[in-house]
C-alpha cells in the first residue's frame, strides 16, 4: 500500500514508535528512523522487511536539530510522505515539585518538536498533494493523571494541535489526526511494573494486573504492533477523510 513512499517516525529505535515504523515498512515504506536506543539493532529490524531504511539521530528538543532531520529526509528519500510524530518524555511529581528544566523538555520534545516537524514536512506534501500526519498523543490528551502536569498538558496540546492543522489541510490529499494509546507495555512501562513488583512484594503479573486495574478496564497492555496497524489504516485510502481525530486504543480507559 505505501511502496514508494517514505514514513519518518521520530522516537522509532524502540517501543511505540519502532513497532508503528514495522507495520509501515511491512506495507513497503521506506523508513526514516530516528531516537536514542539501539540503532542498529531497530535498523536491521526494519530492513529485514525489504525497505530502504536511514537513520539521523537528531535530539527533538532542538529545532536546528529537527531542521537538519527534515533536511535529510528530503534529501535522501525525496521528502516524509508519512510523518510520524511519536517522541515523547515524562517526569513524575507535583507541580509546586516540578523541575522547571524537566517542564520545558517535556513541552519541547512532546508538543513543540511536533510543531517544527510537520511546518517542513507539510510544503511536500501539499505540492504531492498525498500525505499522512499523525501525532502520537496519550489517553492523557485526552484526561489527566495527578502528578504527570507537564506530559498531561503537552498531550492535550498536541491533540488541539492536531484539529487545528486537520483544518487547515482539509481541502487537500494530506490528513492529519492523532493516535492516543493508553498503557503500552514498553521498556519504560515494564521497569515500572518490575519496580511496584518489588514494592508491593507481589509477582510480576500481579503487579501488571494492579497497574492496569487502576486504569484500563480491558486489563490488557495494548501493543505497539496494534498502534502500527492503527497507524496503517491512517495512511490507507479507506481513511482519507478521517482529519483531525483523536482515536484512543486505551481498553476502555476514557470511556470510563
Amino acid at each position: 500500500m505505501l511502496k514508494g513512499k517514505t514514513a519518518l517516525v521520530t522516537g522509532s529505535t524502540s517501543g511505540i514508535g519502532l513497532g508503528i515504523a514495522l507495520s509501515l515498512a511491512r506495507q513497503g515504506a521506506n523508513i526514516v528512523l530516528n531516537g536514542f536506543g539501539d540503532v542498529d539493532a531497530a535498523r536491521a529490524e526494519v530492513t529485514r522487511l525489504g525497505v530502504r531504511v536511514g537513520y539521523h539521530g537528531a535530539d527533538m528538543s532542538r529545532p536546528a536539530e529537527i531542521d537538519a532531520l527534515m533536511a535529510y529526509a528530503h534529501n535522501e528519500f525525496g521528502g516524509a510522505d508519512v510523518l510520524v510524530n511519536n517522541a515523547g518524555i515524562q517526569h513524575v511529581a507535583n507541580v509546586e515539585d516540578f523541575p522547571v528544566e524537566k517542564w520545558d523538555a517535556i513541552i519541547a520534545i512532546n508538543l513543540t518538536s511536533a510543531f517544527h516537524t510537520t511546518r517542513l514536512a507539510l510544503p511536500g506534501m501539499k505540492a504531492k498533494n498525498w500525505g499522512r500526519v499523525i501525532n502520537v498523543a496519550s489517553t492523557h490528551g485526552l484526561v489527566a493523571s495527578a502528578q504527570k502536569s507537564a506530559y498531561v498538558a503537552s498531550k492535550h496540546g498536541i491533540v488541539g494541535f492536531t484539529k487545528a492543522v486537520a483544518l487547515e489541510t482539509a481541502t487537500t490529499g494530506v490528513t492529519v489526526n492523532a493516535i492516543c494509546p493508553g498503557w503500552v507495555l514498553t521498556p519504560l512501562v515494564q521497569k515500572q511494573v518490575d519496580a511496584r513488583a518489588q514494592n508491593e512484594g507481589v509477582p510480576v503479573d500481579e503487579a501488571k494486573r494492579r497497574l492496569l486495574a487502576e486504569k484500563q478496564p480491558s486489563l490488557q497492555f495494548t501493543t505497539p504492533e496494534q498502534l502500527g496497524e492503527l497507524t496503517v489504516f491512517l495512511c490507507s485510502d479507506a481513511a482519507a477523510n478521517v482529519r483531525g481525530v483523536a482515536w484512543n486504543m486505551d481498553g476502555g480507559w476514557a470511556a470510563q
